[in-house]
């Protein structure tokens, strides 16, 4: 039972695959399978965990990067457009853009999760609470979605 639970955590941990991945395999795949509930708090803690490591990391890689001599071009044009497009994007509306981050980690499709939501964040020069906050949304809008669609493989299943 504790490896069905440590899978499902780790799994969730992983770029791409995310609590997308890891809900639906922990309460269909495991064996013995991990029930609904535990597999979604599993999922959502271990989803959640590296965010705030890639939205300092990820700016802070660029940063380093700005000041070397092959890629400091390109890592210096990066920042400098994420930072235009944050300004940009966020003189246009004060929520808005928080809600379009919650709204692109929630939902559940290749490409989008909490790891592209904190990279896109970080990039875009946002507020760290704020975007954590929406991300963390995002991630538990994103496991009902996930929970529920595996809660209807489990019927189908049965």
């Amino acid at each position: 039972m504790l490896k069905s639970y440590l899978l499902t955590f780790l799994i969730s941990m992983v770029p791409i695959v995310e609590l997308r991945g890891a809900i639906p395999y922990g309460t269909l795949y495991c064996d013995p399978p991990v029930p609904l509930l535990h597999a979604y708090i599993l999922a959502i803690l271990g989803n959640l965990l590296p965010v705030p490591l890639i939205f300092f990391f990820a700016r802070k890689v660029l940063e380093w990067g700005s000041e070397k001599p092959v890629i400091g071009r390109f890592f210096s044009w990066c920042l400098r457009k994420g930072h235009r497009a944050g300004e940009k994007l966020s003189a246009r509306s004060r929520y808005g853009l928080y809600w379009a981050l919650m709204l692109f980690v929630g939902i559940p499709l290749p490409g989008t999760g909490a790891w592209t939501g904190a990279l896109g964040a970080s990039f875009l020069d946002m507020n760290f609470k704020k975007s954590i906050l929406y991300i963390t949304l995002g991630v538990i809008l994103s496991g009902i979605i996930m929970a529920s669609l595996s809660a209807l493989g489990v019927n189908m299943i049965k």
